[in-house]
């Protein structure tokens, strides 16, 4: 039994291939969020790109505006704001006044910005990102618990700059993205924030978990604050169906398509993902397809690196098909979440019990049908006496 109960969730980058009709890809990925609401997933995330053409969503901001309105329960993310892109008081601003249209569902997620083509058409130095990440969250931390900021900076010079409408919820929560370097450990812990683990399942980012962990951990210590392992959110791809054989075919045709865009970024390089097949990265156990099984499995893997993390969340590629996805999401809901999380210990243990004591439940019920005929034999009998 786990000593946190593992919430699960969905991040979206998203993925869309090019013959896909933008209007109806916003379309899908906002129908997929009112799903799992309905499912009782309580995380959804939203990334931003503006550059590559597949991950076509330039603004998570637009997404969760347009899903709290579809949504009734589910947490809605940031997956994540690219903070060196934009001025620190704009950005405040915005979370600000969607923290209020989720009513407080809003999680602020932060990274430095993943793609270095969207850096080069701003004309930013991408190396510089991280550095950036780390002064855009001490502004904007600050901002929105109320604070008044002049400073100025290689990027941004704010004068008197304030928020004039604050979060909905005062303890909204922030989370920084972490992958493969140390950085986003050490943020998550001077910002008091939760972490975005995206590369949970990767081969250097697995290796990398447990020591991103305990730096956070440390961090922390130093701070003298204490980071509870339910903030960590492990990202990993998931598709599960009734058989193995099943859930492969419903991804192999998508899976191609989205190499597609991969080659685009990174063939050239020897050891690109792009020549990677779904075989190889089943076989390193760097996704899932495959069955509630094997999901369960994969968890467990998670919890060896961060024992009792909070949240799992779906890198949804978009390799299947809606229908498939949906069943997909329905059955880790189903199957999954009830296993790790123990959810069936009760029943299982009244089950078992029932089957112990079917024998004398039996004799009971047959002593009890024998004296109800021999009563009524009885009554009978002295009705005719009479």
């Amino acid at each position: 039994m786990r000593n946190v109960k593992l919430r699960a969730g969905v991040f979206l980058a998203p993925f869309h291939p090019l013959d896909e009709n933008p209007t109806l890809t916003f379309e899908r990925d906002l129908q997929l969020a009112s799903f799992v609401d309905e499912l009782g997933f309580e995380e959804f995330w939203y990334g931003e790109h503006h550059s590559g053409g597949y991950e076509n969503s330039a603004s998570p901001e637009l997404m969760i505006a347009a899903a709290a309105q579809r949504t009734k329960r589910i947490k809605l993310g940031t997956g994540v704001v690219s903070l060196p892109y934009h001025n620190p008081l704009m950005t405040a601003n915005r979370i600000a006044q969607l923290d209020h249209l989720t009513f407080g569902r809003l999680i602020f997620g932060a990274g430095p910005g993943l793609l270095v083509s969207d850096a080069h058409m701003l004309g930013l130095d991408a190396v510089e990102s991280r550095g950036k990440l780390d002064e855009g969250l001490s502004v904007i931390t600050r901002l929105l618990a109320g604070e008044w900021v002049t400073e100025k900076s290689s990027w941004y010079d704010l004068r008197e700059a304030h928020c004039q409408v604050l979060p909905y919820n005062r303890d909204m929560e922030v989370c920084v993205a972490s992958t493969f370097s140390p950085n986003g450990g050490k943020l998550a812990a001077k910002y008091d924030a939760g972490m975005l683990c995206l590369a949970s399942t990767m081969y250097q980012g697995f290796d990398a978990l447990s020591t991103n962990w305990k730096i956070a951990q440390d961090s922390s210590a130093k701070l003298g604050r204490t980071m509870s392992p339910a903030r960590i959110r492990c990202a990993t791809e998931m598709h599960i169906a009734d058989t193995r054989d099943k859930a492969m075919d419903q991804v192999r045709r998508g899976y191609e398509r989205y190499l597609l865009y991969i080659k685009n970024q990174s063939e050239q390089l020897k050891d690109s993902p792009a020549h990677d097949t779904l075989e190889n990265l089943i076989e390193r156990q760097e996704i899932v397809v495959g069955t509630p099984d094997d999901a369960v499995a994969q968890i467990r893997r998670l919890e060896e690196k961060v024992p009792d993390f909070g949240c799992l969340l779906l890198l949804e590629k978009n390799w299947a098909s809606t229908e498939d996805s949906k069943r997909s999401l329905e059955m880790f809901a189903r199957y999954v979440l009830p296993e790790v999380n123990g959810d069936n210990a009760a029943r299982r243990k009244s089950f078992d019990w029932c089957r112990e004591k079917r024998d004398g439940f039996i004799d009971t019920i047959m002593t009890a049908n024998q004296k109800a005929f021999a009563k009524h034999a009885e009554e009978e009998a002295q009705e005719k006496a009479a």
